[in-house]
């Protein structure tokens, strides 16, 4: 069970290692790396490192947390993310998220691989997520509520900000990215839908499919923190003409998107 203790162990921790503050906290996503070399770099610590912190399990998400700049804010970066298919409790997969708002970050970003389950995204599309579906089992917000951090019950009619959201748009726009938007829909995973799941989700209305992203949005809810989300569309699930898709061509074409939303995401936040 997750406790506030522990969460305020990780905290004094990260201010030991002079993590004192941050302003806007990064998430990013399967084969999405290379908006690291973007940003000015003041300390890398294993998520090892930290007390109480999940270790990623899967090959492709490297398990560090980055600490650096971007004009004059304070950011802090996953460098891979926790999901419900390696065996972590909801409140596992959310815990960074709460620890980036103790540590007073203001807005967050969050990136995923997803599949275009609408016919109309094609691969390496990038897709601004504008509102979700959770099909995944269990709930980070489950169990003993911390009113020091949230409500009980904490609204989700507008789960994704936006403010934020208009900016991305924006400066898609000045960058000549065409920066499309849709509904995502969360699974738990690891494997890869059949075709009558994919007419399902797309009947029950989602525009994309992935494994990851939701709790952590509704952790980012339940604690007032401003979110937005993009995927990057690796795979195109068409139940009528269905392929073998294998995990390394969805690595391969996230990368191809990388830099595209790696600058779509570093011109947002300069401005914001």
């Amino acid at each position: 069970m997750q406790t506030l203790y522990q969460l305020n162990e990780a905290k004094k921790f990260l201010i030991k290692q002079n993590i004192n503050h941050a302003d806007i906290g990064i998430v990013l996503g399967t084969g999405l790396h290379q908006f690291i070399n973007l940003i000015e770099i003041i300390d890398t610590i294993p998520y090892s490192e930290i007390p109480n912190f999940p270790v990623s399990t899967v090959e492709f998400h490297k398990g560090n947390l980055i600490y650096g700049k971007i004009a004059d804010k304070k950011i802090l970066v996953m460098q891979g993310r926790f999901h419900s298919y390696e065996g972590y409790s909801m409140k596992e997969i959310v815990f960074p998220i709460r620890i980036m708002k103790l540590l007073g970050v203001q807005k967050l970003f969050l990136s995923n691989a997803a599949g275009g389950i609408n016919l109309n995204f094609k691969k390496a599309d990038l897709v601004l997520i504008d509102d979700h579906i959770n099909l995944q089992s269990g709930n980070p917000l489950t169990g003993k509520n911390f009113e020091e951090i949230g409500a009980r019950f904490p609204d989700m009619s507008s789960p994704y900000d936006k403010e934020i959201m208009n900016e991305l748009l924006k400066q898609s726009h000045k960058l000549n990215i065409n920066l499309k938007k849709g509904v995502y829909a969360a699974v738990n995973g690891p494997n890869l839908e059949t075709r009558a799941e994919y007419r399902y989700i797309k009947i029950i209305g989602a525009d994309m499919v992935g494994m990851s992203t939701v709790p952590e949005v509704i952790a980012a809810n339940h604690m007032q923190l401003p979110c937005v989300a993009v995927s990057v569309i690796t795979d195109e699930c068409d139940p009528d003409n269905l392929k073998p898709v294998n995990i390394a061509e969805i690595i391969e074409v996230a990368g191809k998107s990388d830099e595209k939303l790696s600058k779509l995401f570093y011109e947002t936040i300069k401005v914001l």
